[in-house]
């Protein structure tokens, strides 16, 4: 019982932290979700609850918006996949151990700058009368002035520059902890490097690789910053219309509606992908148990 209460003291500074910044704050927002907009000058009433905020939000000018985000937050958690993972095999297995701190250090370099200014300095790059279109104007790569910034891409290139180390470092940390001699006692049985890499690599950085995926592709899809300064109309995230409610509209009830939708499409998602990961991954499985069984 002694024991019992000493974890609980220890666990109740994390439980409070959690009730606080998190729960309630939540919770606020699901409240003010069923609430309504009473006059131009007010933001939100709870006298009258309803689910009319959440059909609105579904309306097909916002739904549209939803579609976006989910593939923005889909195509560039994967792209951050395809780009960290070998950057972070590398630093973990192939670069020298007196190195890797300076790499990690050179991975963590655009978290030196604030988010909006690094953002901002991409909206340069890609501008039409910038340095870039001018550059491959003069090549002949182009006929005529860059026409990228303003659209989905600029904002996929964007969001892949900002969230790509939140990758890199789980998946560095997973690798690193791979040890050397499991890979080479793979080679001594006869698996070459790719198999030895899919076999025994990528099983034991699984949860390194679940980490940054989940750290990309949660903070991803909630961002506006890069949609407001990259995407101009044909780039619209759903961050972007529920800062918009609540900061411009002052329709507080909507935003919520909007931001409650959004936590719920992003869990679903993850959800999705969990479920599609377990089923593809049954096969294998069962190819390592009947490989097991047959050693014994």
């Amino acid at each position: 019982m002694h024991k019992l209460r000493i974890r609980f003291g220890l666990a109740l500074p994390a439980w409070v932290w959690l009730l606080v910044f998190f729960v309630v704050p939540i919770g606020v927002v699901v409240w003010y979700s069923f609430g309504y907009k009473p006059s131009i000058f007010a933001t939100n009433a709870n006298d009258k609850l309803s689910f009319d905020r959440y059909i609105e939000a579904l309306s097909p000018t916002f739904f549209a918006t939803f579609q976006n985000t989910l593939w923005v937050g889909v195509a560039g958690t994967a792209l951050c996949l395809v780009i960290g993972g070998p950057v972070a095999y590398w630093i973990a297995v192939k670069a020298p151990p007196s190195k890797r701190g300076l790499l990690l250090a050179l991975v963590m370099v655009p978290f030196w700058t604030n988010f909006l200014v690094r953002t901002i300095g991409w909206q340069i790059i890609l501008a039409p009368e910038g340095w870039l279109s001018h550059a491959l104007q003069f090549l002949g790569v182009i006929p005529g002035p860059l026409g990228v910034l303003n659209t989905r891409g600029a904002v996929l290139l964007g969001v892949v520059y900002n969230y790509l180390p939140l990758m890199i470092l789980p998946l560095f940390v997973a690798f690193d902890r791979v040890s050397g001699p499991l890979r080479e006692a793979s080679k001594d049985l006869g698996a070459g490097s790719w198999k030895t890499f899919l076999r025994v690599t990528v099983p034991l950085a699984q949860p390194g690789i679940i980490a940054g995926v989940l750290l990309v592709y949660i903070p991803l899809m909630g961002d506006y910053i890069t949609a407001t300064v990259l995407g101009g109309a044909k780039g619209n995230m759903v961050g972007q219309i529920v800062a918009s409610q609540f900061q411009t509209a002052q329709n507080w009830a909507l935003g919520s509606a909007m931001a409650v939708l959004l936590i719920l499409t992003i869990a679903l998602s993850i959800g999705v992908a969990a479920a599609i990961g377990w089923l593809v991954t049954i096969p294998i499985r069962r190819s390592y148990r009947l490989t097991l069984e047959e050693a014994r």
